[in-house]
This record gives C-alpha cells, structure tokens and sequence, in this order.
C-alpha cells in the first residue's frame, strides 16, 4: 500500500503550509486520506471525485489506482487510490475550512509561479528537501512546556498546535470554554468560579488569596481562581498539564498529525486514564455570580486596609517623632 502522506497546517503567524511525503517520486491518497486531510465525509470526497471524472476533468484510468489493504479485522480488501492530480482537484472543490487553506495555499503558489515561471519552496530547500513540519511541532511544544504561562494556558498553546487550528470553530469556542474548568475539577473537584466564590472572603487574611501579584492585593486579583488554590492544588494541576505536554510530545515524536478533535478527545481520555473526576456539569456558580461575589468581598477589604496603618505611614510617624525629639532637644 502506497506511504505516501501530505500534512497541510497553519504557521504561528497565520502562513498556510502543505508538506508532502512521497513514495517513489509519486503521492496516492485513498478517499478515507482525503476525508482527513480537508476535514469532510468521506461521501462528500467520493461525491467531488465522481464528479471530476464525470465532468471529464481528469481520466480515471490515468489517475487512479487499486492497492491491497489489510484492516484491523484482519481481512484483505481493495481499496482505491488517486494521485497528486484528484487530490488537488478535490481541494478547489471541497468546501470546508481546510478546503479554504488549500486554496489560499494553493494560489500563493500559482501566482508566484505566473510571476516568476517557477516557485520555489524555501523551507524545503533550506531543510535540504526534508519535511520540518514535525521538528516545528516538537520545538513549540518544547518552548510551551519551559514557558511561565499558567497552566490553563498551556493547554490553549498546545491546541493551537492543531494541524486544523482554527480559533473561530465551534469546537474551539467550546474548548475554550471548558479547558480551564476541566482542569480545576480534576485537581481538586471545583469549577474556577465554584473556587472564586467560595474563597473570597474579606474577613480572612489577606481576603483568602494565597498568591497575588505585586506587594499589595488588587481587584484583578481577586477575579483569578489560581490565586486562591493551595500549594497541594497547585502542584495537582501541574502535574496534570506536565502530562499532557508529555503526551503531546510523544505524538510528535511519533509523527501524528493532532486534530482539534483529538486535543478535545485526548484530555477526557487521559482524566479518565488517571480516574480523576471528568467535569459534566457548568458548575454550581457562573462566572458573573463569582465576580460579583468577589468585588463585593475585596471592597469590604480595601475599606478594613484603610483603616491599618501601612508600613510607609509607619515610617512617617516615626520621622515625625524623631523630629519632634530633636526640636525638643534644641
């Protein structure tokens, strides 16, 4: 069966970019390889390619080939192939978010070509021919794991790795939504707003916060649940996206291409594989409630402060005090 494969994803800064492996000098994809590749039915796939050839822009025999197959069931099946000429064929056809990346690709490439007479690719020629689509993936996934970012954030990094990325999708807007509260629950069975509400508290110390940012608590930092977490909590969530950086390494180094929907399916299955408690629910508080929650304990809070004396207006008085000693003195 041919091994030829074709790895279409967007770069950090938004270039699309298609890397192809071939397999003697030719690449072959089935219907189901096409389906994967544009993110559509494979009866969507199969419905173009019966048109192309019905419309008479490409000649089946000339594009098409008949591969031996041996499935998971151990059986032997037939299974078709068509070259570089369908797939592409396929792609300006194909309506889907993928199918749009093709083509902006794809024109890119055909107008630099009508410009120039050729079109040359850089990082192929750089790389010396070599695929670099995989050492990319495992450098971000490297930079992720050493960066400072929150843990939450993390795992937001390692999705927009996603060969499909797409920040508008619907799943991404649901990813988005749930990954930070995942992660709470699993560590430590609270939503992030379950934890604001509950810990705000204006007459414990320090309005229950165990971390903030600079000397003195401010109003965003009552609206973090992180800072509220204990350092036992901390270190669970952690843990949690130390694997799950793990994981996206080792599908790296494997050379598997991650889809949106396998991030979204990879986080429940390692919850579930490490039985922590996998979130269902929204949560018993909504984010507003929480805020609101919040704002209201760290007012009562700043007007309990106003009435300590801060350490600066310590030093004034014993300034004034030494100065009043040696007026006394003179």
């Amino acid at each position: 069966m041919p091994q030829s494969k074709i790895i279409m994803y967007t770069t950090e800064d938004g270039v699309t970019k298609i890397e192809v492996t071939f397999d003697h000098d030719t690449v072959l994809l089935s219907i189901d390889q096409m389906a994967e590749l544009f993110q559509r039915d494979k009866s969507v796939i199969g419905k173009h390619i019966r048109n192309i050839f019905k419309e008479g822009e490409l000649v089946k025999e000339t594009v098409w080939a008949k591969f031996a197959y041996t499935a998971s069931d151990g059986k032997t099946y037939q299974v078709d192939f068509y070259n570089l000429d369908v797939i592409i064929s396929v792609g300006y056809r194909v309506k889907s978010f993928r199918g749009t990346q093709f083509r902006i690709w794809a024109t890119s490439v055909l107008k630099e070509y009508m410009k120039k007479g050729f079109a040359l690719d850089d990082d192929r020629l750089k790389n010396l021919g070599g695929g670099n689509y995989f050492d990319e993936l495992l450098s971000r996934i490297r930079d992720i794991r050493s960066s400072e970012k929150v843990f939450w954030r993390k795992i937001l990094a390692i999705y927009a790795t996603s060969i499909d990325y797409n920040p508008k999708a619907e799943s991404s807007i649901l990813f988005f939504k749930q990954v930070q509260n995942k992660m709470h629950w699993a560590a430590h069975k609270h939503t992030a707003a379950d934890v604001i509400y509950q810990r705000a508290d204006a007459d414990k110390e320090n309005m229950g916060l165990t971390s903030w940012t600079g000397k003195e608590i401010k109003r965003s930092d009552v609206e973090v649940a992180k800072n509220y977490l204990s350092e036992k909590e901390i270190d669970a969530l952690n843990k949690i996206v130390t694997a799950y950086l793990d994981i996206a390494e080792v599908h790296a180094l494997n050379q598997e291409p991650m889809y949106m929907k396998d991030w979204l399916e990879t986080i429940d299955d390692y919850l579930k594989m490490t039985r922590r408690d996998i979130l269902t629910t929204k949560g018993r508080v909504t984010h507003k409630q929480a805020l609101e929650k919040a704002h209201k304990e760290y007012e009562k809070y700043r007007k309990a402060q106003d009435d300590v004396i801060s350490p600066v207006e310590c030093h004034f008085f014993e300034s004034i005090e030494k100065l009043h000693e040696l007026e006394g003195k003179g």
